[in-house]
């Protein structure tokens, strides 16, 4: 699904876990497993990966999970707090060509959303180890900064450069 609004575009995706969708299903689990996933995963390259801002597993839904009770933050909540972080960010480019997080970049950036000491260590940390291009970085940058204003948060802290790796592609495990 393409969504466009002036010069952005929101793409979401799906995607099995791998050719027959069942590897985290131990009923009907995959004989290949985790192959079959390294394989099936590895026809997305890696360039076209790293360009996706936030990557989330979702697992099957059973039908005793339909039967639970409904969730504490309703969908009337989740967009009033979206609201109010495009609201924050639209005041926060008020004097800049851009509206959103998303589109920040270079200087601007890194004014708005470098993270305190403690997450700019476990950003550094997390780039190292999972290899981040410069490309992911800022993303995760960016996405840290809209974590932060989706909390109401004026800095960007540790708990949501966190957030913000959670969403970073995971190669299948091993």
């Amino acid at each position: 699904m393409f969504t466009c609004v002036a010069n952005c575009v929101q793409l979401v995706a799906a995607m099995n876990p791998c050719r027959c969708g069942h590897l985290d299903d131990p009923a009907l689990a995959c004989s290949r497993a985790p192959r079959c996933a390294a394989d099936y995963q590895a026809k997305i390259s890696g360039p076209l990966i790293d360009r996706i801002d936030c990557h989330v597993e979702v697992a099957a839904v059973s039908a005793a999970d339909l039967s639970l009770p409904p969730p504490a933050e309703g969908s009337a909540d989740v967009a009033k707090r979206v609201a109010d972080a495009r609201a924050i960010q639209r005041e926060r480019y008020a004097d800049h060509a851009i509206r959103i997080n998303a589109e920040a970049s270079g200087k601007l950036l890194e004014a708005v959303a470098t993270p305190d000491e403690a997450g700019a260590k476990m950003l550094r940390d997390a780039a190292a180890a999972m290899r981040l291009s410069a490309r992911g970085y800022h993303r995760v940058l960016r996405v840290a900064r809209t974590i932060a204003d989706l909390a109401g948060a004026a800095t960007v802290g540790r708990i949501h450069v966190a957030e913000a790796l959670s969403y970073r592609h995971q190669p299948p495990r091993n």
